[in-house]
């Protein structure tokens, strides 16, 4: 029969194991490690230009692309980042089949540079500077390499490429030079390309210079009209006054954007002896992007 010693000894020897237990198994301590990520997606960690010039756009919110003869898995990853660019921004992309202002071609000649391989190559290919835009009217992407990520990002990078932005610093952001499966599109590009494109896409003519004077009773002027706009213009008019008094009406041509015409006015009689002012008038029916620059007056020295 057990000793009433050892019997003792086993209750103690059970009692440390269920404490052990207890203790291994219990919550009685929270820890905490914190979250990993990338940190801020936005196109730079510092300030900087986001683009090759500032306020590149296209003329229009709607944009046109070709495809061209890519392979089946470029052409659905460059649609595909078409879509995703439509949904995040107020951009919309249509194709066609003639006369795109951004052209898709492909190429499966691996490229190298610095040590990398060359995903791809985009950009816009011309432009046109105005006083409000640097205008794009034609862009090309060149599509050299499949992504493997669940998002087309190399077919997301250079399409922003062709909407005017360059890389960034930021190793999270999607125009990092180094593609990532991780990177996003940052919120400051898709805040940045709603705000270029809401200004709608609409002529704007303006005086860009005007000098005049006034011999005896004949005015001698020199003014040029320009279309800083978003859209070719149609026909206009410049009315010139002296104290209110309209003294001469003048044709302005259709200009397309970034172009603009001279008119050189010489001995144009006056009526009014001794003018304090000349008003010279933008007179053009159809919707500008502003009238504020459609009147400019000149005083006498």
């Amino acid at each position: 029969m057990m000793g009433w010693k050892s019997t003792l000894t086993i209750l103690f020897a059970l009692l440390a194991i269920v404490l052990l237990i207890f203790y291994w198994f219990s919550p009685t301590t929270k820890l905490n490690f914190g979250n990993k990520s990338s940190g801020n997606s936005n196109f730079s960690i510092n300030s900087g230009n986001m683009q090759f010039y500032p306020n590149m756009r296209y003329p229009d919110s709607i944009i046109t692309y070709r495809i061209d003869n890519c392979p089946l898995k470029r052409t659905n990853d460059m649609q595909e980042a078409f879509n995703i660019l439509s949904e995040e921004t107020i951009l919309a992309f249509n194709s066609v089949d003639e006369s795109e202002e951004i052209l898709v071609i492909c190429n499966d000649e691996l490229k190298n540079e610095g040590g990398l391989f060359i995903a791809g190559e985009g950009g816009p290919v011309n432009i046109t500077q105005t006083n409000l835009f640097n205008v794009i009217f034609t862009g090309k992407i060149l599509l050299i390499k499949d992504s493997n990520c669940p998002e087309p990002n190399i077919a997301i990078h250079e399409l922003l490429h062709t909407l005017g932005f360059g890389h960034s610093e930021n190793e999270g952001n999607i125009m990092y030079p180094v593609s990532d499966c991780n990177q996003v599109i940052g919120e400051d590009v898709i805040n940045l390309i709603n705000e270029l494109y809401k200004t709608p896409s609409y002529s704007d003519l303006s005086f860009e210079n005007v000098s005049a004077s006034i011999d005896g009773r004949y005015l001698n002027s020199e003014i040029t009209v320009r279309n800083n706009g978003l859209k070719d213009s149609s026909e206009g008019k410049v009315l010139i006054y002296a104290d209110e008094e309209l003294v001469k009406t003048l044709d302005i041509k259709p200009l397309k954007i970034g172009v603009g015409m001279e008119i050189n006015l010489g001995n144009v009689w006056v009526s009014k002896r001794n003018p304090k002012q000349l008003k010279f008038v933008i007179d053009y029916s159809p919707q500008e992007i502003s009238r504020d620059n459609n009147e400019l007056i000149l005083s006498v020295e």
